[in-house]
């Protein structure tokens, strides 16, 4: 981000903007089968309990364990910097202003003014289209990331499995949903011990089984649970990943939760971009359709829900916008629903796979996002006229939905007929640069999917313009993964 109001980087500036996450509804109830308030938790003299649909309160993470992270020192773990900056804090080799000539390659960066684009421009829409976003946070395991996403409005903070929960624990996260079914009975027995510790702290998990209801309520009453752990009935679809298969298994599914005294039934979601992988009229259908059954499964809940603000979440970074457009309605269907959606990819965006699929490319009405993350890699061999090798591979960069996209020659220019074919471990074969790209040149690639962009790298620079001749690195952002 900038370096004064909208920096989300390793403590050496503020998160942008305040705490405002907008909420639907009221507090919830104490216990699995009993609506109420929070409030009605408390004893007398203590803070009542907050669950997971509640109104957000304070910034929803520590603020000075994200500002420690600049009291890091550099070391050779980070191989994004320099020799030079080992044994300085993050803190005080961000001081010498650093820009990115003094960077070597391979290297990750992310764009300061893209990232702040892209930030408030999901905001707003979230906004206008009336659902809170959960983003998923798993894209950038990035607790400094988090704490912007948060500030800018966020309702919460998506993780996918157990370790990805302790990261955000260990940094204050306050709300935390997990896309994902937790059986460990370690686990559950930690998340339990959270709870219990932490009033503020709300948590919801999904479940798609009676089995996984019996083996959760097991494993808490085991542990000792006091609080009861809020579940969302994850509805899948055919030939897609988890979930209960149809609205009448997943009935079955909340009926379980709805009996078991250690969890409380928070409302249903599902991931639908399990179904589809394109904007085809085909792709948008199967979406629709899967959209339809969770909002029926939601409305025959309506009665049953132990809570005035039930959740029926969906929507990756693909399909949002009909996400919005179908489950919207709920809101008055079912008074008090709190619509969620969980993109994550947004913040960083792309020039690939979500750069065509995103709802804000397609909507040619809409703000577009734009593409905060590139990489960077020196050309080492010209073993064949038509033939470059670049210094950096499939351990740098990611691959797995689409390869890199050569964009300019730095100090020279934009680089056009060039295409990546291919890459290795540790090296990248680009065709027909010819004569633009010698021996030494370093070029700037587009990257498409910032999930497994982030995963390669620990410490991440932050230049202020990406696109200026000298770009300057502002911030470093600390990843977890």
């Amino acid at each position: 981000m900038d370096e004064t109001a909208a920096r989300a980087g390793a403590g050496t500036g503020s998160a942008a903007g305040a705490g405002t996450g907008p909420a639907a509804g009221a507090g919830t109830g104490p216990a699995a089968g009993a609506a109420g308030t929070g409030a009605a938790d408390a004893a007398p003299g203590q803070r009542p309990q907050r669950y997971f649909a509640d109104p957000v309160h304070g910034p929803g993470i520590d603020t000075a364990a994200v500002a420690a992270l600049a009291d890091e020192t550099i070391d050779f773990r980070f191989k994004a910097l320099p020799a030079d900056a080992h044994g300085r804090t993050v803190r005080d080799w961000l001081a010498t202003r650093p820009t990115l000539d003094d960077l070597g390659t391979p290297l990750l960066t992310l764009d300061a003014a893209a990232l702040r684009h892209n930030l408030h421009t999901m905001a707003a829409w979230c906004r206008a289209a009336g659902v809170r976003l959960a983003p998923h946070g798993k894209t950038t395991m990035a607790p400094a990331l988090w704490q912007a996403q948060l500030a800018a409005g966020a309702h919460a903070i998506t993780l996918a499995n157990l370790p990805q929960l302790r990261v955000a624990r260990a940094h204050g996260v306050q709300r935390l949903l997990l896309a994902n079914t937790l059986l460990d009975p370690a686990g559950l027995a930690w998340i339990a011990g959270e709870l219990d510790r932490d009033p503020d702290f709300a948590f919801a998990s999904w479940v798609d089984s009676t089995d996984s209801v019996r083996r959760m309520d097991a494993a808490l009453r085991a542990a000792g649970a006091t609080r009861p752990v809020e579940v969302i009935v994850e509805l899948g679809g055919p030939g897609g990943r988890t979930g209960a298969r149809g609205v009448p298994a997943a009935l079955e599914v909340a009926a379980a939760v709805l009996a078991a005294p250690t969890l409380r039934l928070a409302g249903v979601g599902g991931y639908e971009g399990a179904l589809a992988h394109d904007a085809s009229d085909t792709a948008l259908a199967t979406i629709r359709g899967y959209l339809a059954d969770l909002a029926d499964l939601h409305r025959r809940l309506a009665a049953d829900y132990p809570t005035p603000t039930p959740i029926v979440t969906a929507g990756g970074s693909a399909y949002f916008d009909t996400v919005a457009q179908e489950l919207t309605p709920l809101t008055r269907q079912v008074p008090g629903t709190a619509v969620i959606v969980r993109a994550g990819a947004y913040l960083a965006h792309d020039d690939g796979f979500y750069r065509g699929i995103s709802p804000l490319a397609r909507d040619t009405t809409a703000t577009p996002l734009r593409s905060a993350m590139h990489g960077w890699a020196r050309v080492v061999s010209h073993p064949e006229p038509q033939l470059a090798l670049l210094d950096a591979g499939k351990r740098d960069l990611p691959f797995d939905e689409g390869l890199p996209e050569p964009q300019l020659v730095r100090g020279q220019g934009p680089l056009t007929g060039a295409t990546v074919t291919a890459l290795n471990d540790q090296h990248t074969f680009l065709r027909d640069a010819g004569p633009a790209a010698p021996i030494g040149a370093v070029l700037r690639l587009g990257l498409s999917h910032p999930c497994t962009a982030f995963d390669k790298w620990s410490l991440i620079p932050v230049l202020d313009h990406a696109d200026t001749d000298h770009p300057r690195v502002v911030d470093l952002i600390r990843t977890y993964f």
